[in-house]
């Protein structure tokens, strides 16, 4: 959730394999190695790619996005939304999980976070809210 990058807050204990829990399947370590992969997963594609760009990932992002709107299938993707209250967030897009169909964004699915969860949204919304700053938005 949140922005991509070191401020992106993965969900970890949502997180299950067949409906049990990750955490019961690795260990804290190899949890710990996960989300810092994909933290900086953008990082390393462009850094294999040597194009400058990561452009697989989203351009499949894209194509499961229309094919949910398309299709009005009703699917559940993280998506950037604009929050407007969601998860104690008002004013901003943030990567967060929606339900897509013919709509678009139909339903954001909020859930309770816990106050570490809390604490590493908004310093997600700090980093939008400093990058508006500093182009002028």
């Amino acid at each position: 959730m949140g922005i991509h990058g070191d401020k992106m807050l993965p969900m970890v204990r949502l997180a299950n394999v067949g409906g049990v829990p990750i955490t019961e399947l690795l260990s804290q370590e190899k949890i710990a190695e996960i989300v810092e992969r994909t933290q900086q997963g953008g990082i390393e594609i462009v850094n294999h790619l040597k194009t400058g760009s990561a452009f697989y990932t989203p351009g499949l992002a894209a194509v499961e996005m229309a094919e949910a709107v398309l299709k009005d299938s009703k699917r559940v993707l993280p998506c950037a939304a604009y929050l407007e209250g969601e998860f104690g967030v008002s004013g901003y897009f943030l990567g967060v999980p929606v339900v897509l169909g013919e709509n678009g964004v139909e339903r954001i699915l909020e859930f309770a976070l816990t106050d570490e969860e809390k604490t590493a949204l908004q310093d997600s919304v700090d980093a939008v809210s400093k990058q508006m700053q500093a182009t002028g938005l």
